[in-house]
């Protein structure tokens, strides 16, 4: 599962000052697997904070934890716009892609009361 945080800063140090912290809180939570801060290429002014985990329950979770509260001035100032994904298909370096199933039956998907 993705989450991915989209922001539009024109005070690119003192995002990264922010967002670095903000990431450190999610990675100690259970269920994190990787994430990063990194920068659109061609809009400097936009950003990303994008984090992987186990699954959808760990990403909620994890909002709920005291450190991640703690970056929430960062985090409340990410775009409106959906943040959690669902990884659907994979594919590794020089191998086949790989399709997964989905957690959600079709008719939960888009309902915000299901894990």
């Amino acid at each position: 599962m993705l989450a991915i945080n989209r922001f539009s800063t024109d005070d690119p140090e003192r995002f990264q000052k922010e967002a670095a912290p903000a990431l450190e809180a999610f990675a100690r939570c259970r269920g994190y697997l990787r994430g990063g801060v990194a920068r659109a290429v061609d809009e400097p002014e936009t950003w990303v904070l994008w984090t992987e985990w186990d699954n959808i329950g760990d990403y909620r979770r994890s909002l709920s934890s005291y450190d991640v509260k703690m970056s929430t001035p960062l985090l409340s100032q990410a775009l409106p716009e959906a943040v959690g994904f669902e990884t659907l298909v994979t594919c590794e370096p020089g191998s086949s892609s790989t399709v997964t199933t989905s957690d959600h039956s079709p008719d939960t998907i888009g309902r915000s009361d299901q894990p």
